[in-house]
């Protein structure tokens, strides 16, 4: 399997991946709903490192590299930190990482980025979860707007979702229109609709055809625009 099928079984497995009947944030009805807050051992943390890992080195090098990984507070701090270990061991690349605090320090070295120093005219990648809205992308270039002038050339997450943002377009088509930031995903929903489509995980099919038109429904009415 390439890197991208074994990632969809892996978040079956971690019952991140799940289908049934859920609301998201904005209020839509979707029949399938992914839950990163569900990873919670130190093998799934390893694992779910080289799958970022694999994306990032198979990809950041269109984009010409970055100076820094930054994980956005609070999900993006786990991601980034285990990412950048795991392209260290795996590919020995040793980038550079930082986050943010929620809560600017004022003691100490003060500040609310913790890690790699932030220069002016450095090139950042974003590591995220899932990008609904686009809202945290957005405070974090914002905020670097207020401590140097660095370049934001990539995103990475884990799934893209491949629906509407504020408008016709994906909230990572508007990221990638507004800001030219470069938005690789490990996997999209069509990837995992097509891979787990009347296929058996550990005995079960999760996206049998009643499922799938399902979600097929669920992508006509709030699938984005290309």
């Amino acid at each position: 399997m390439t890197y991208q099928e074994e990632f969809i079984v892996f978040m079956v497995r971690s019952g991140v991946l799940t289908f049934g009947d859920f609301i998201t944030k904005s209020g839509r009805k979707t029949p399938y709903f992914i839950n990163t807050g569900n990873y919670k051992t130190g093998a799934q943390a390893d694992a779910l490192g080289n799958y970022y890992a694999a994306c990032i080195h198979e990809h950041l090098g269109e984009v010409g590299g970055a100076d820094v990984l930054f994980g956005p507070a609070y999900k993006g701090i786990p991601l980034v930190v285990t990412a950048a270990a795991s392209l260290y061991r795996n590919y020995g690349e040793d980038y550079p990482y930082a986050f943010n605090r929620k809560e600017k320090k004022d003691h100490g070295e003060g500040g609310n980025l913790v890690g790699a120093k932030i220069k002016d005219g450095d090139q950042i990648a974003i590591v995220e979860d899932v990008v609904t809205a686009g809202t945290a992308v957005r405070e974090t270039i914002a905020l670097f707007e207020t401590i140097a002038p660095v370049k934001i050339n990539a995103l990475f997450v884990s799934v893209d979702r491949m629906e509407k943002g504020t408008g016709e377009k994906s909230a990572l088509d508007e990221l990638r229109e507004e800001y030219g930031i470069a938005v690789y995903p490990i996997v999209t929903v069509r990837q995992i609709i097509d891979f787990l489509h009347n296929r058996p995980i550990d005995g079960e099919v999760y996206i049998d055809d009643a499922m799938k038109e399902r979600m097929e429904a669920y992508l006509r009415q709030y699938g984005a625009k290309a």
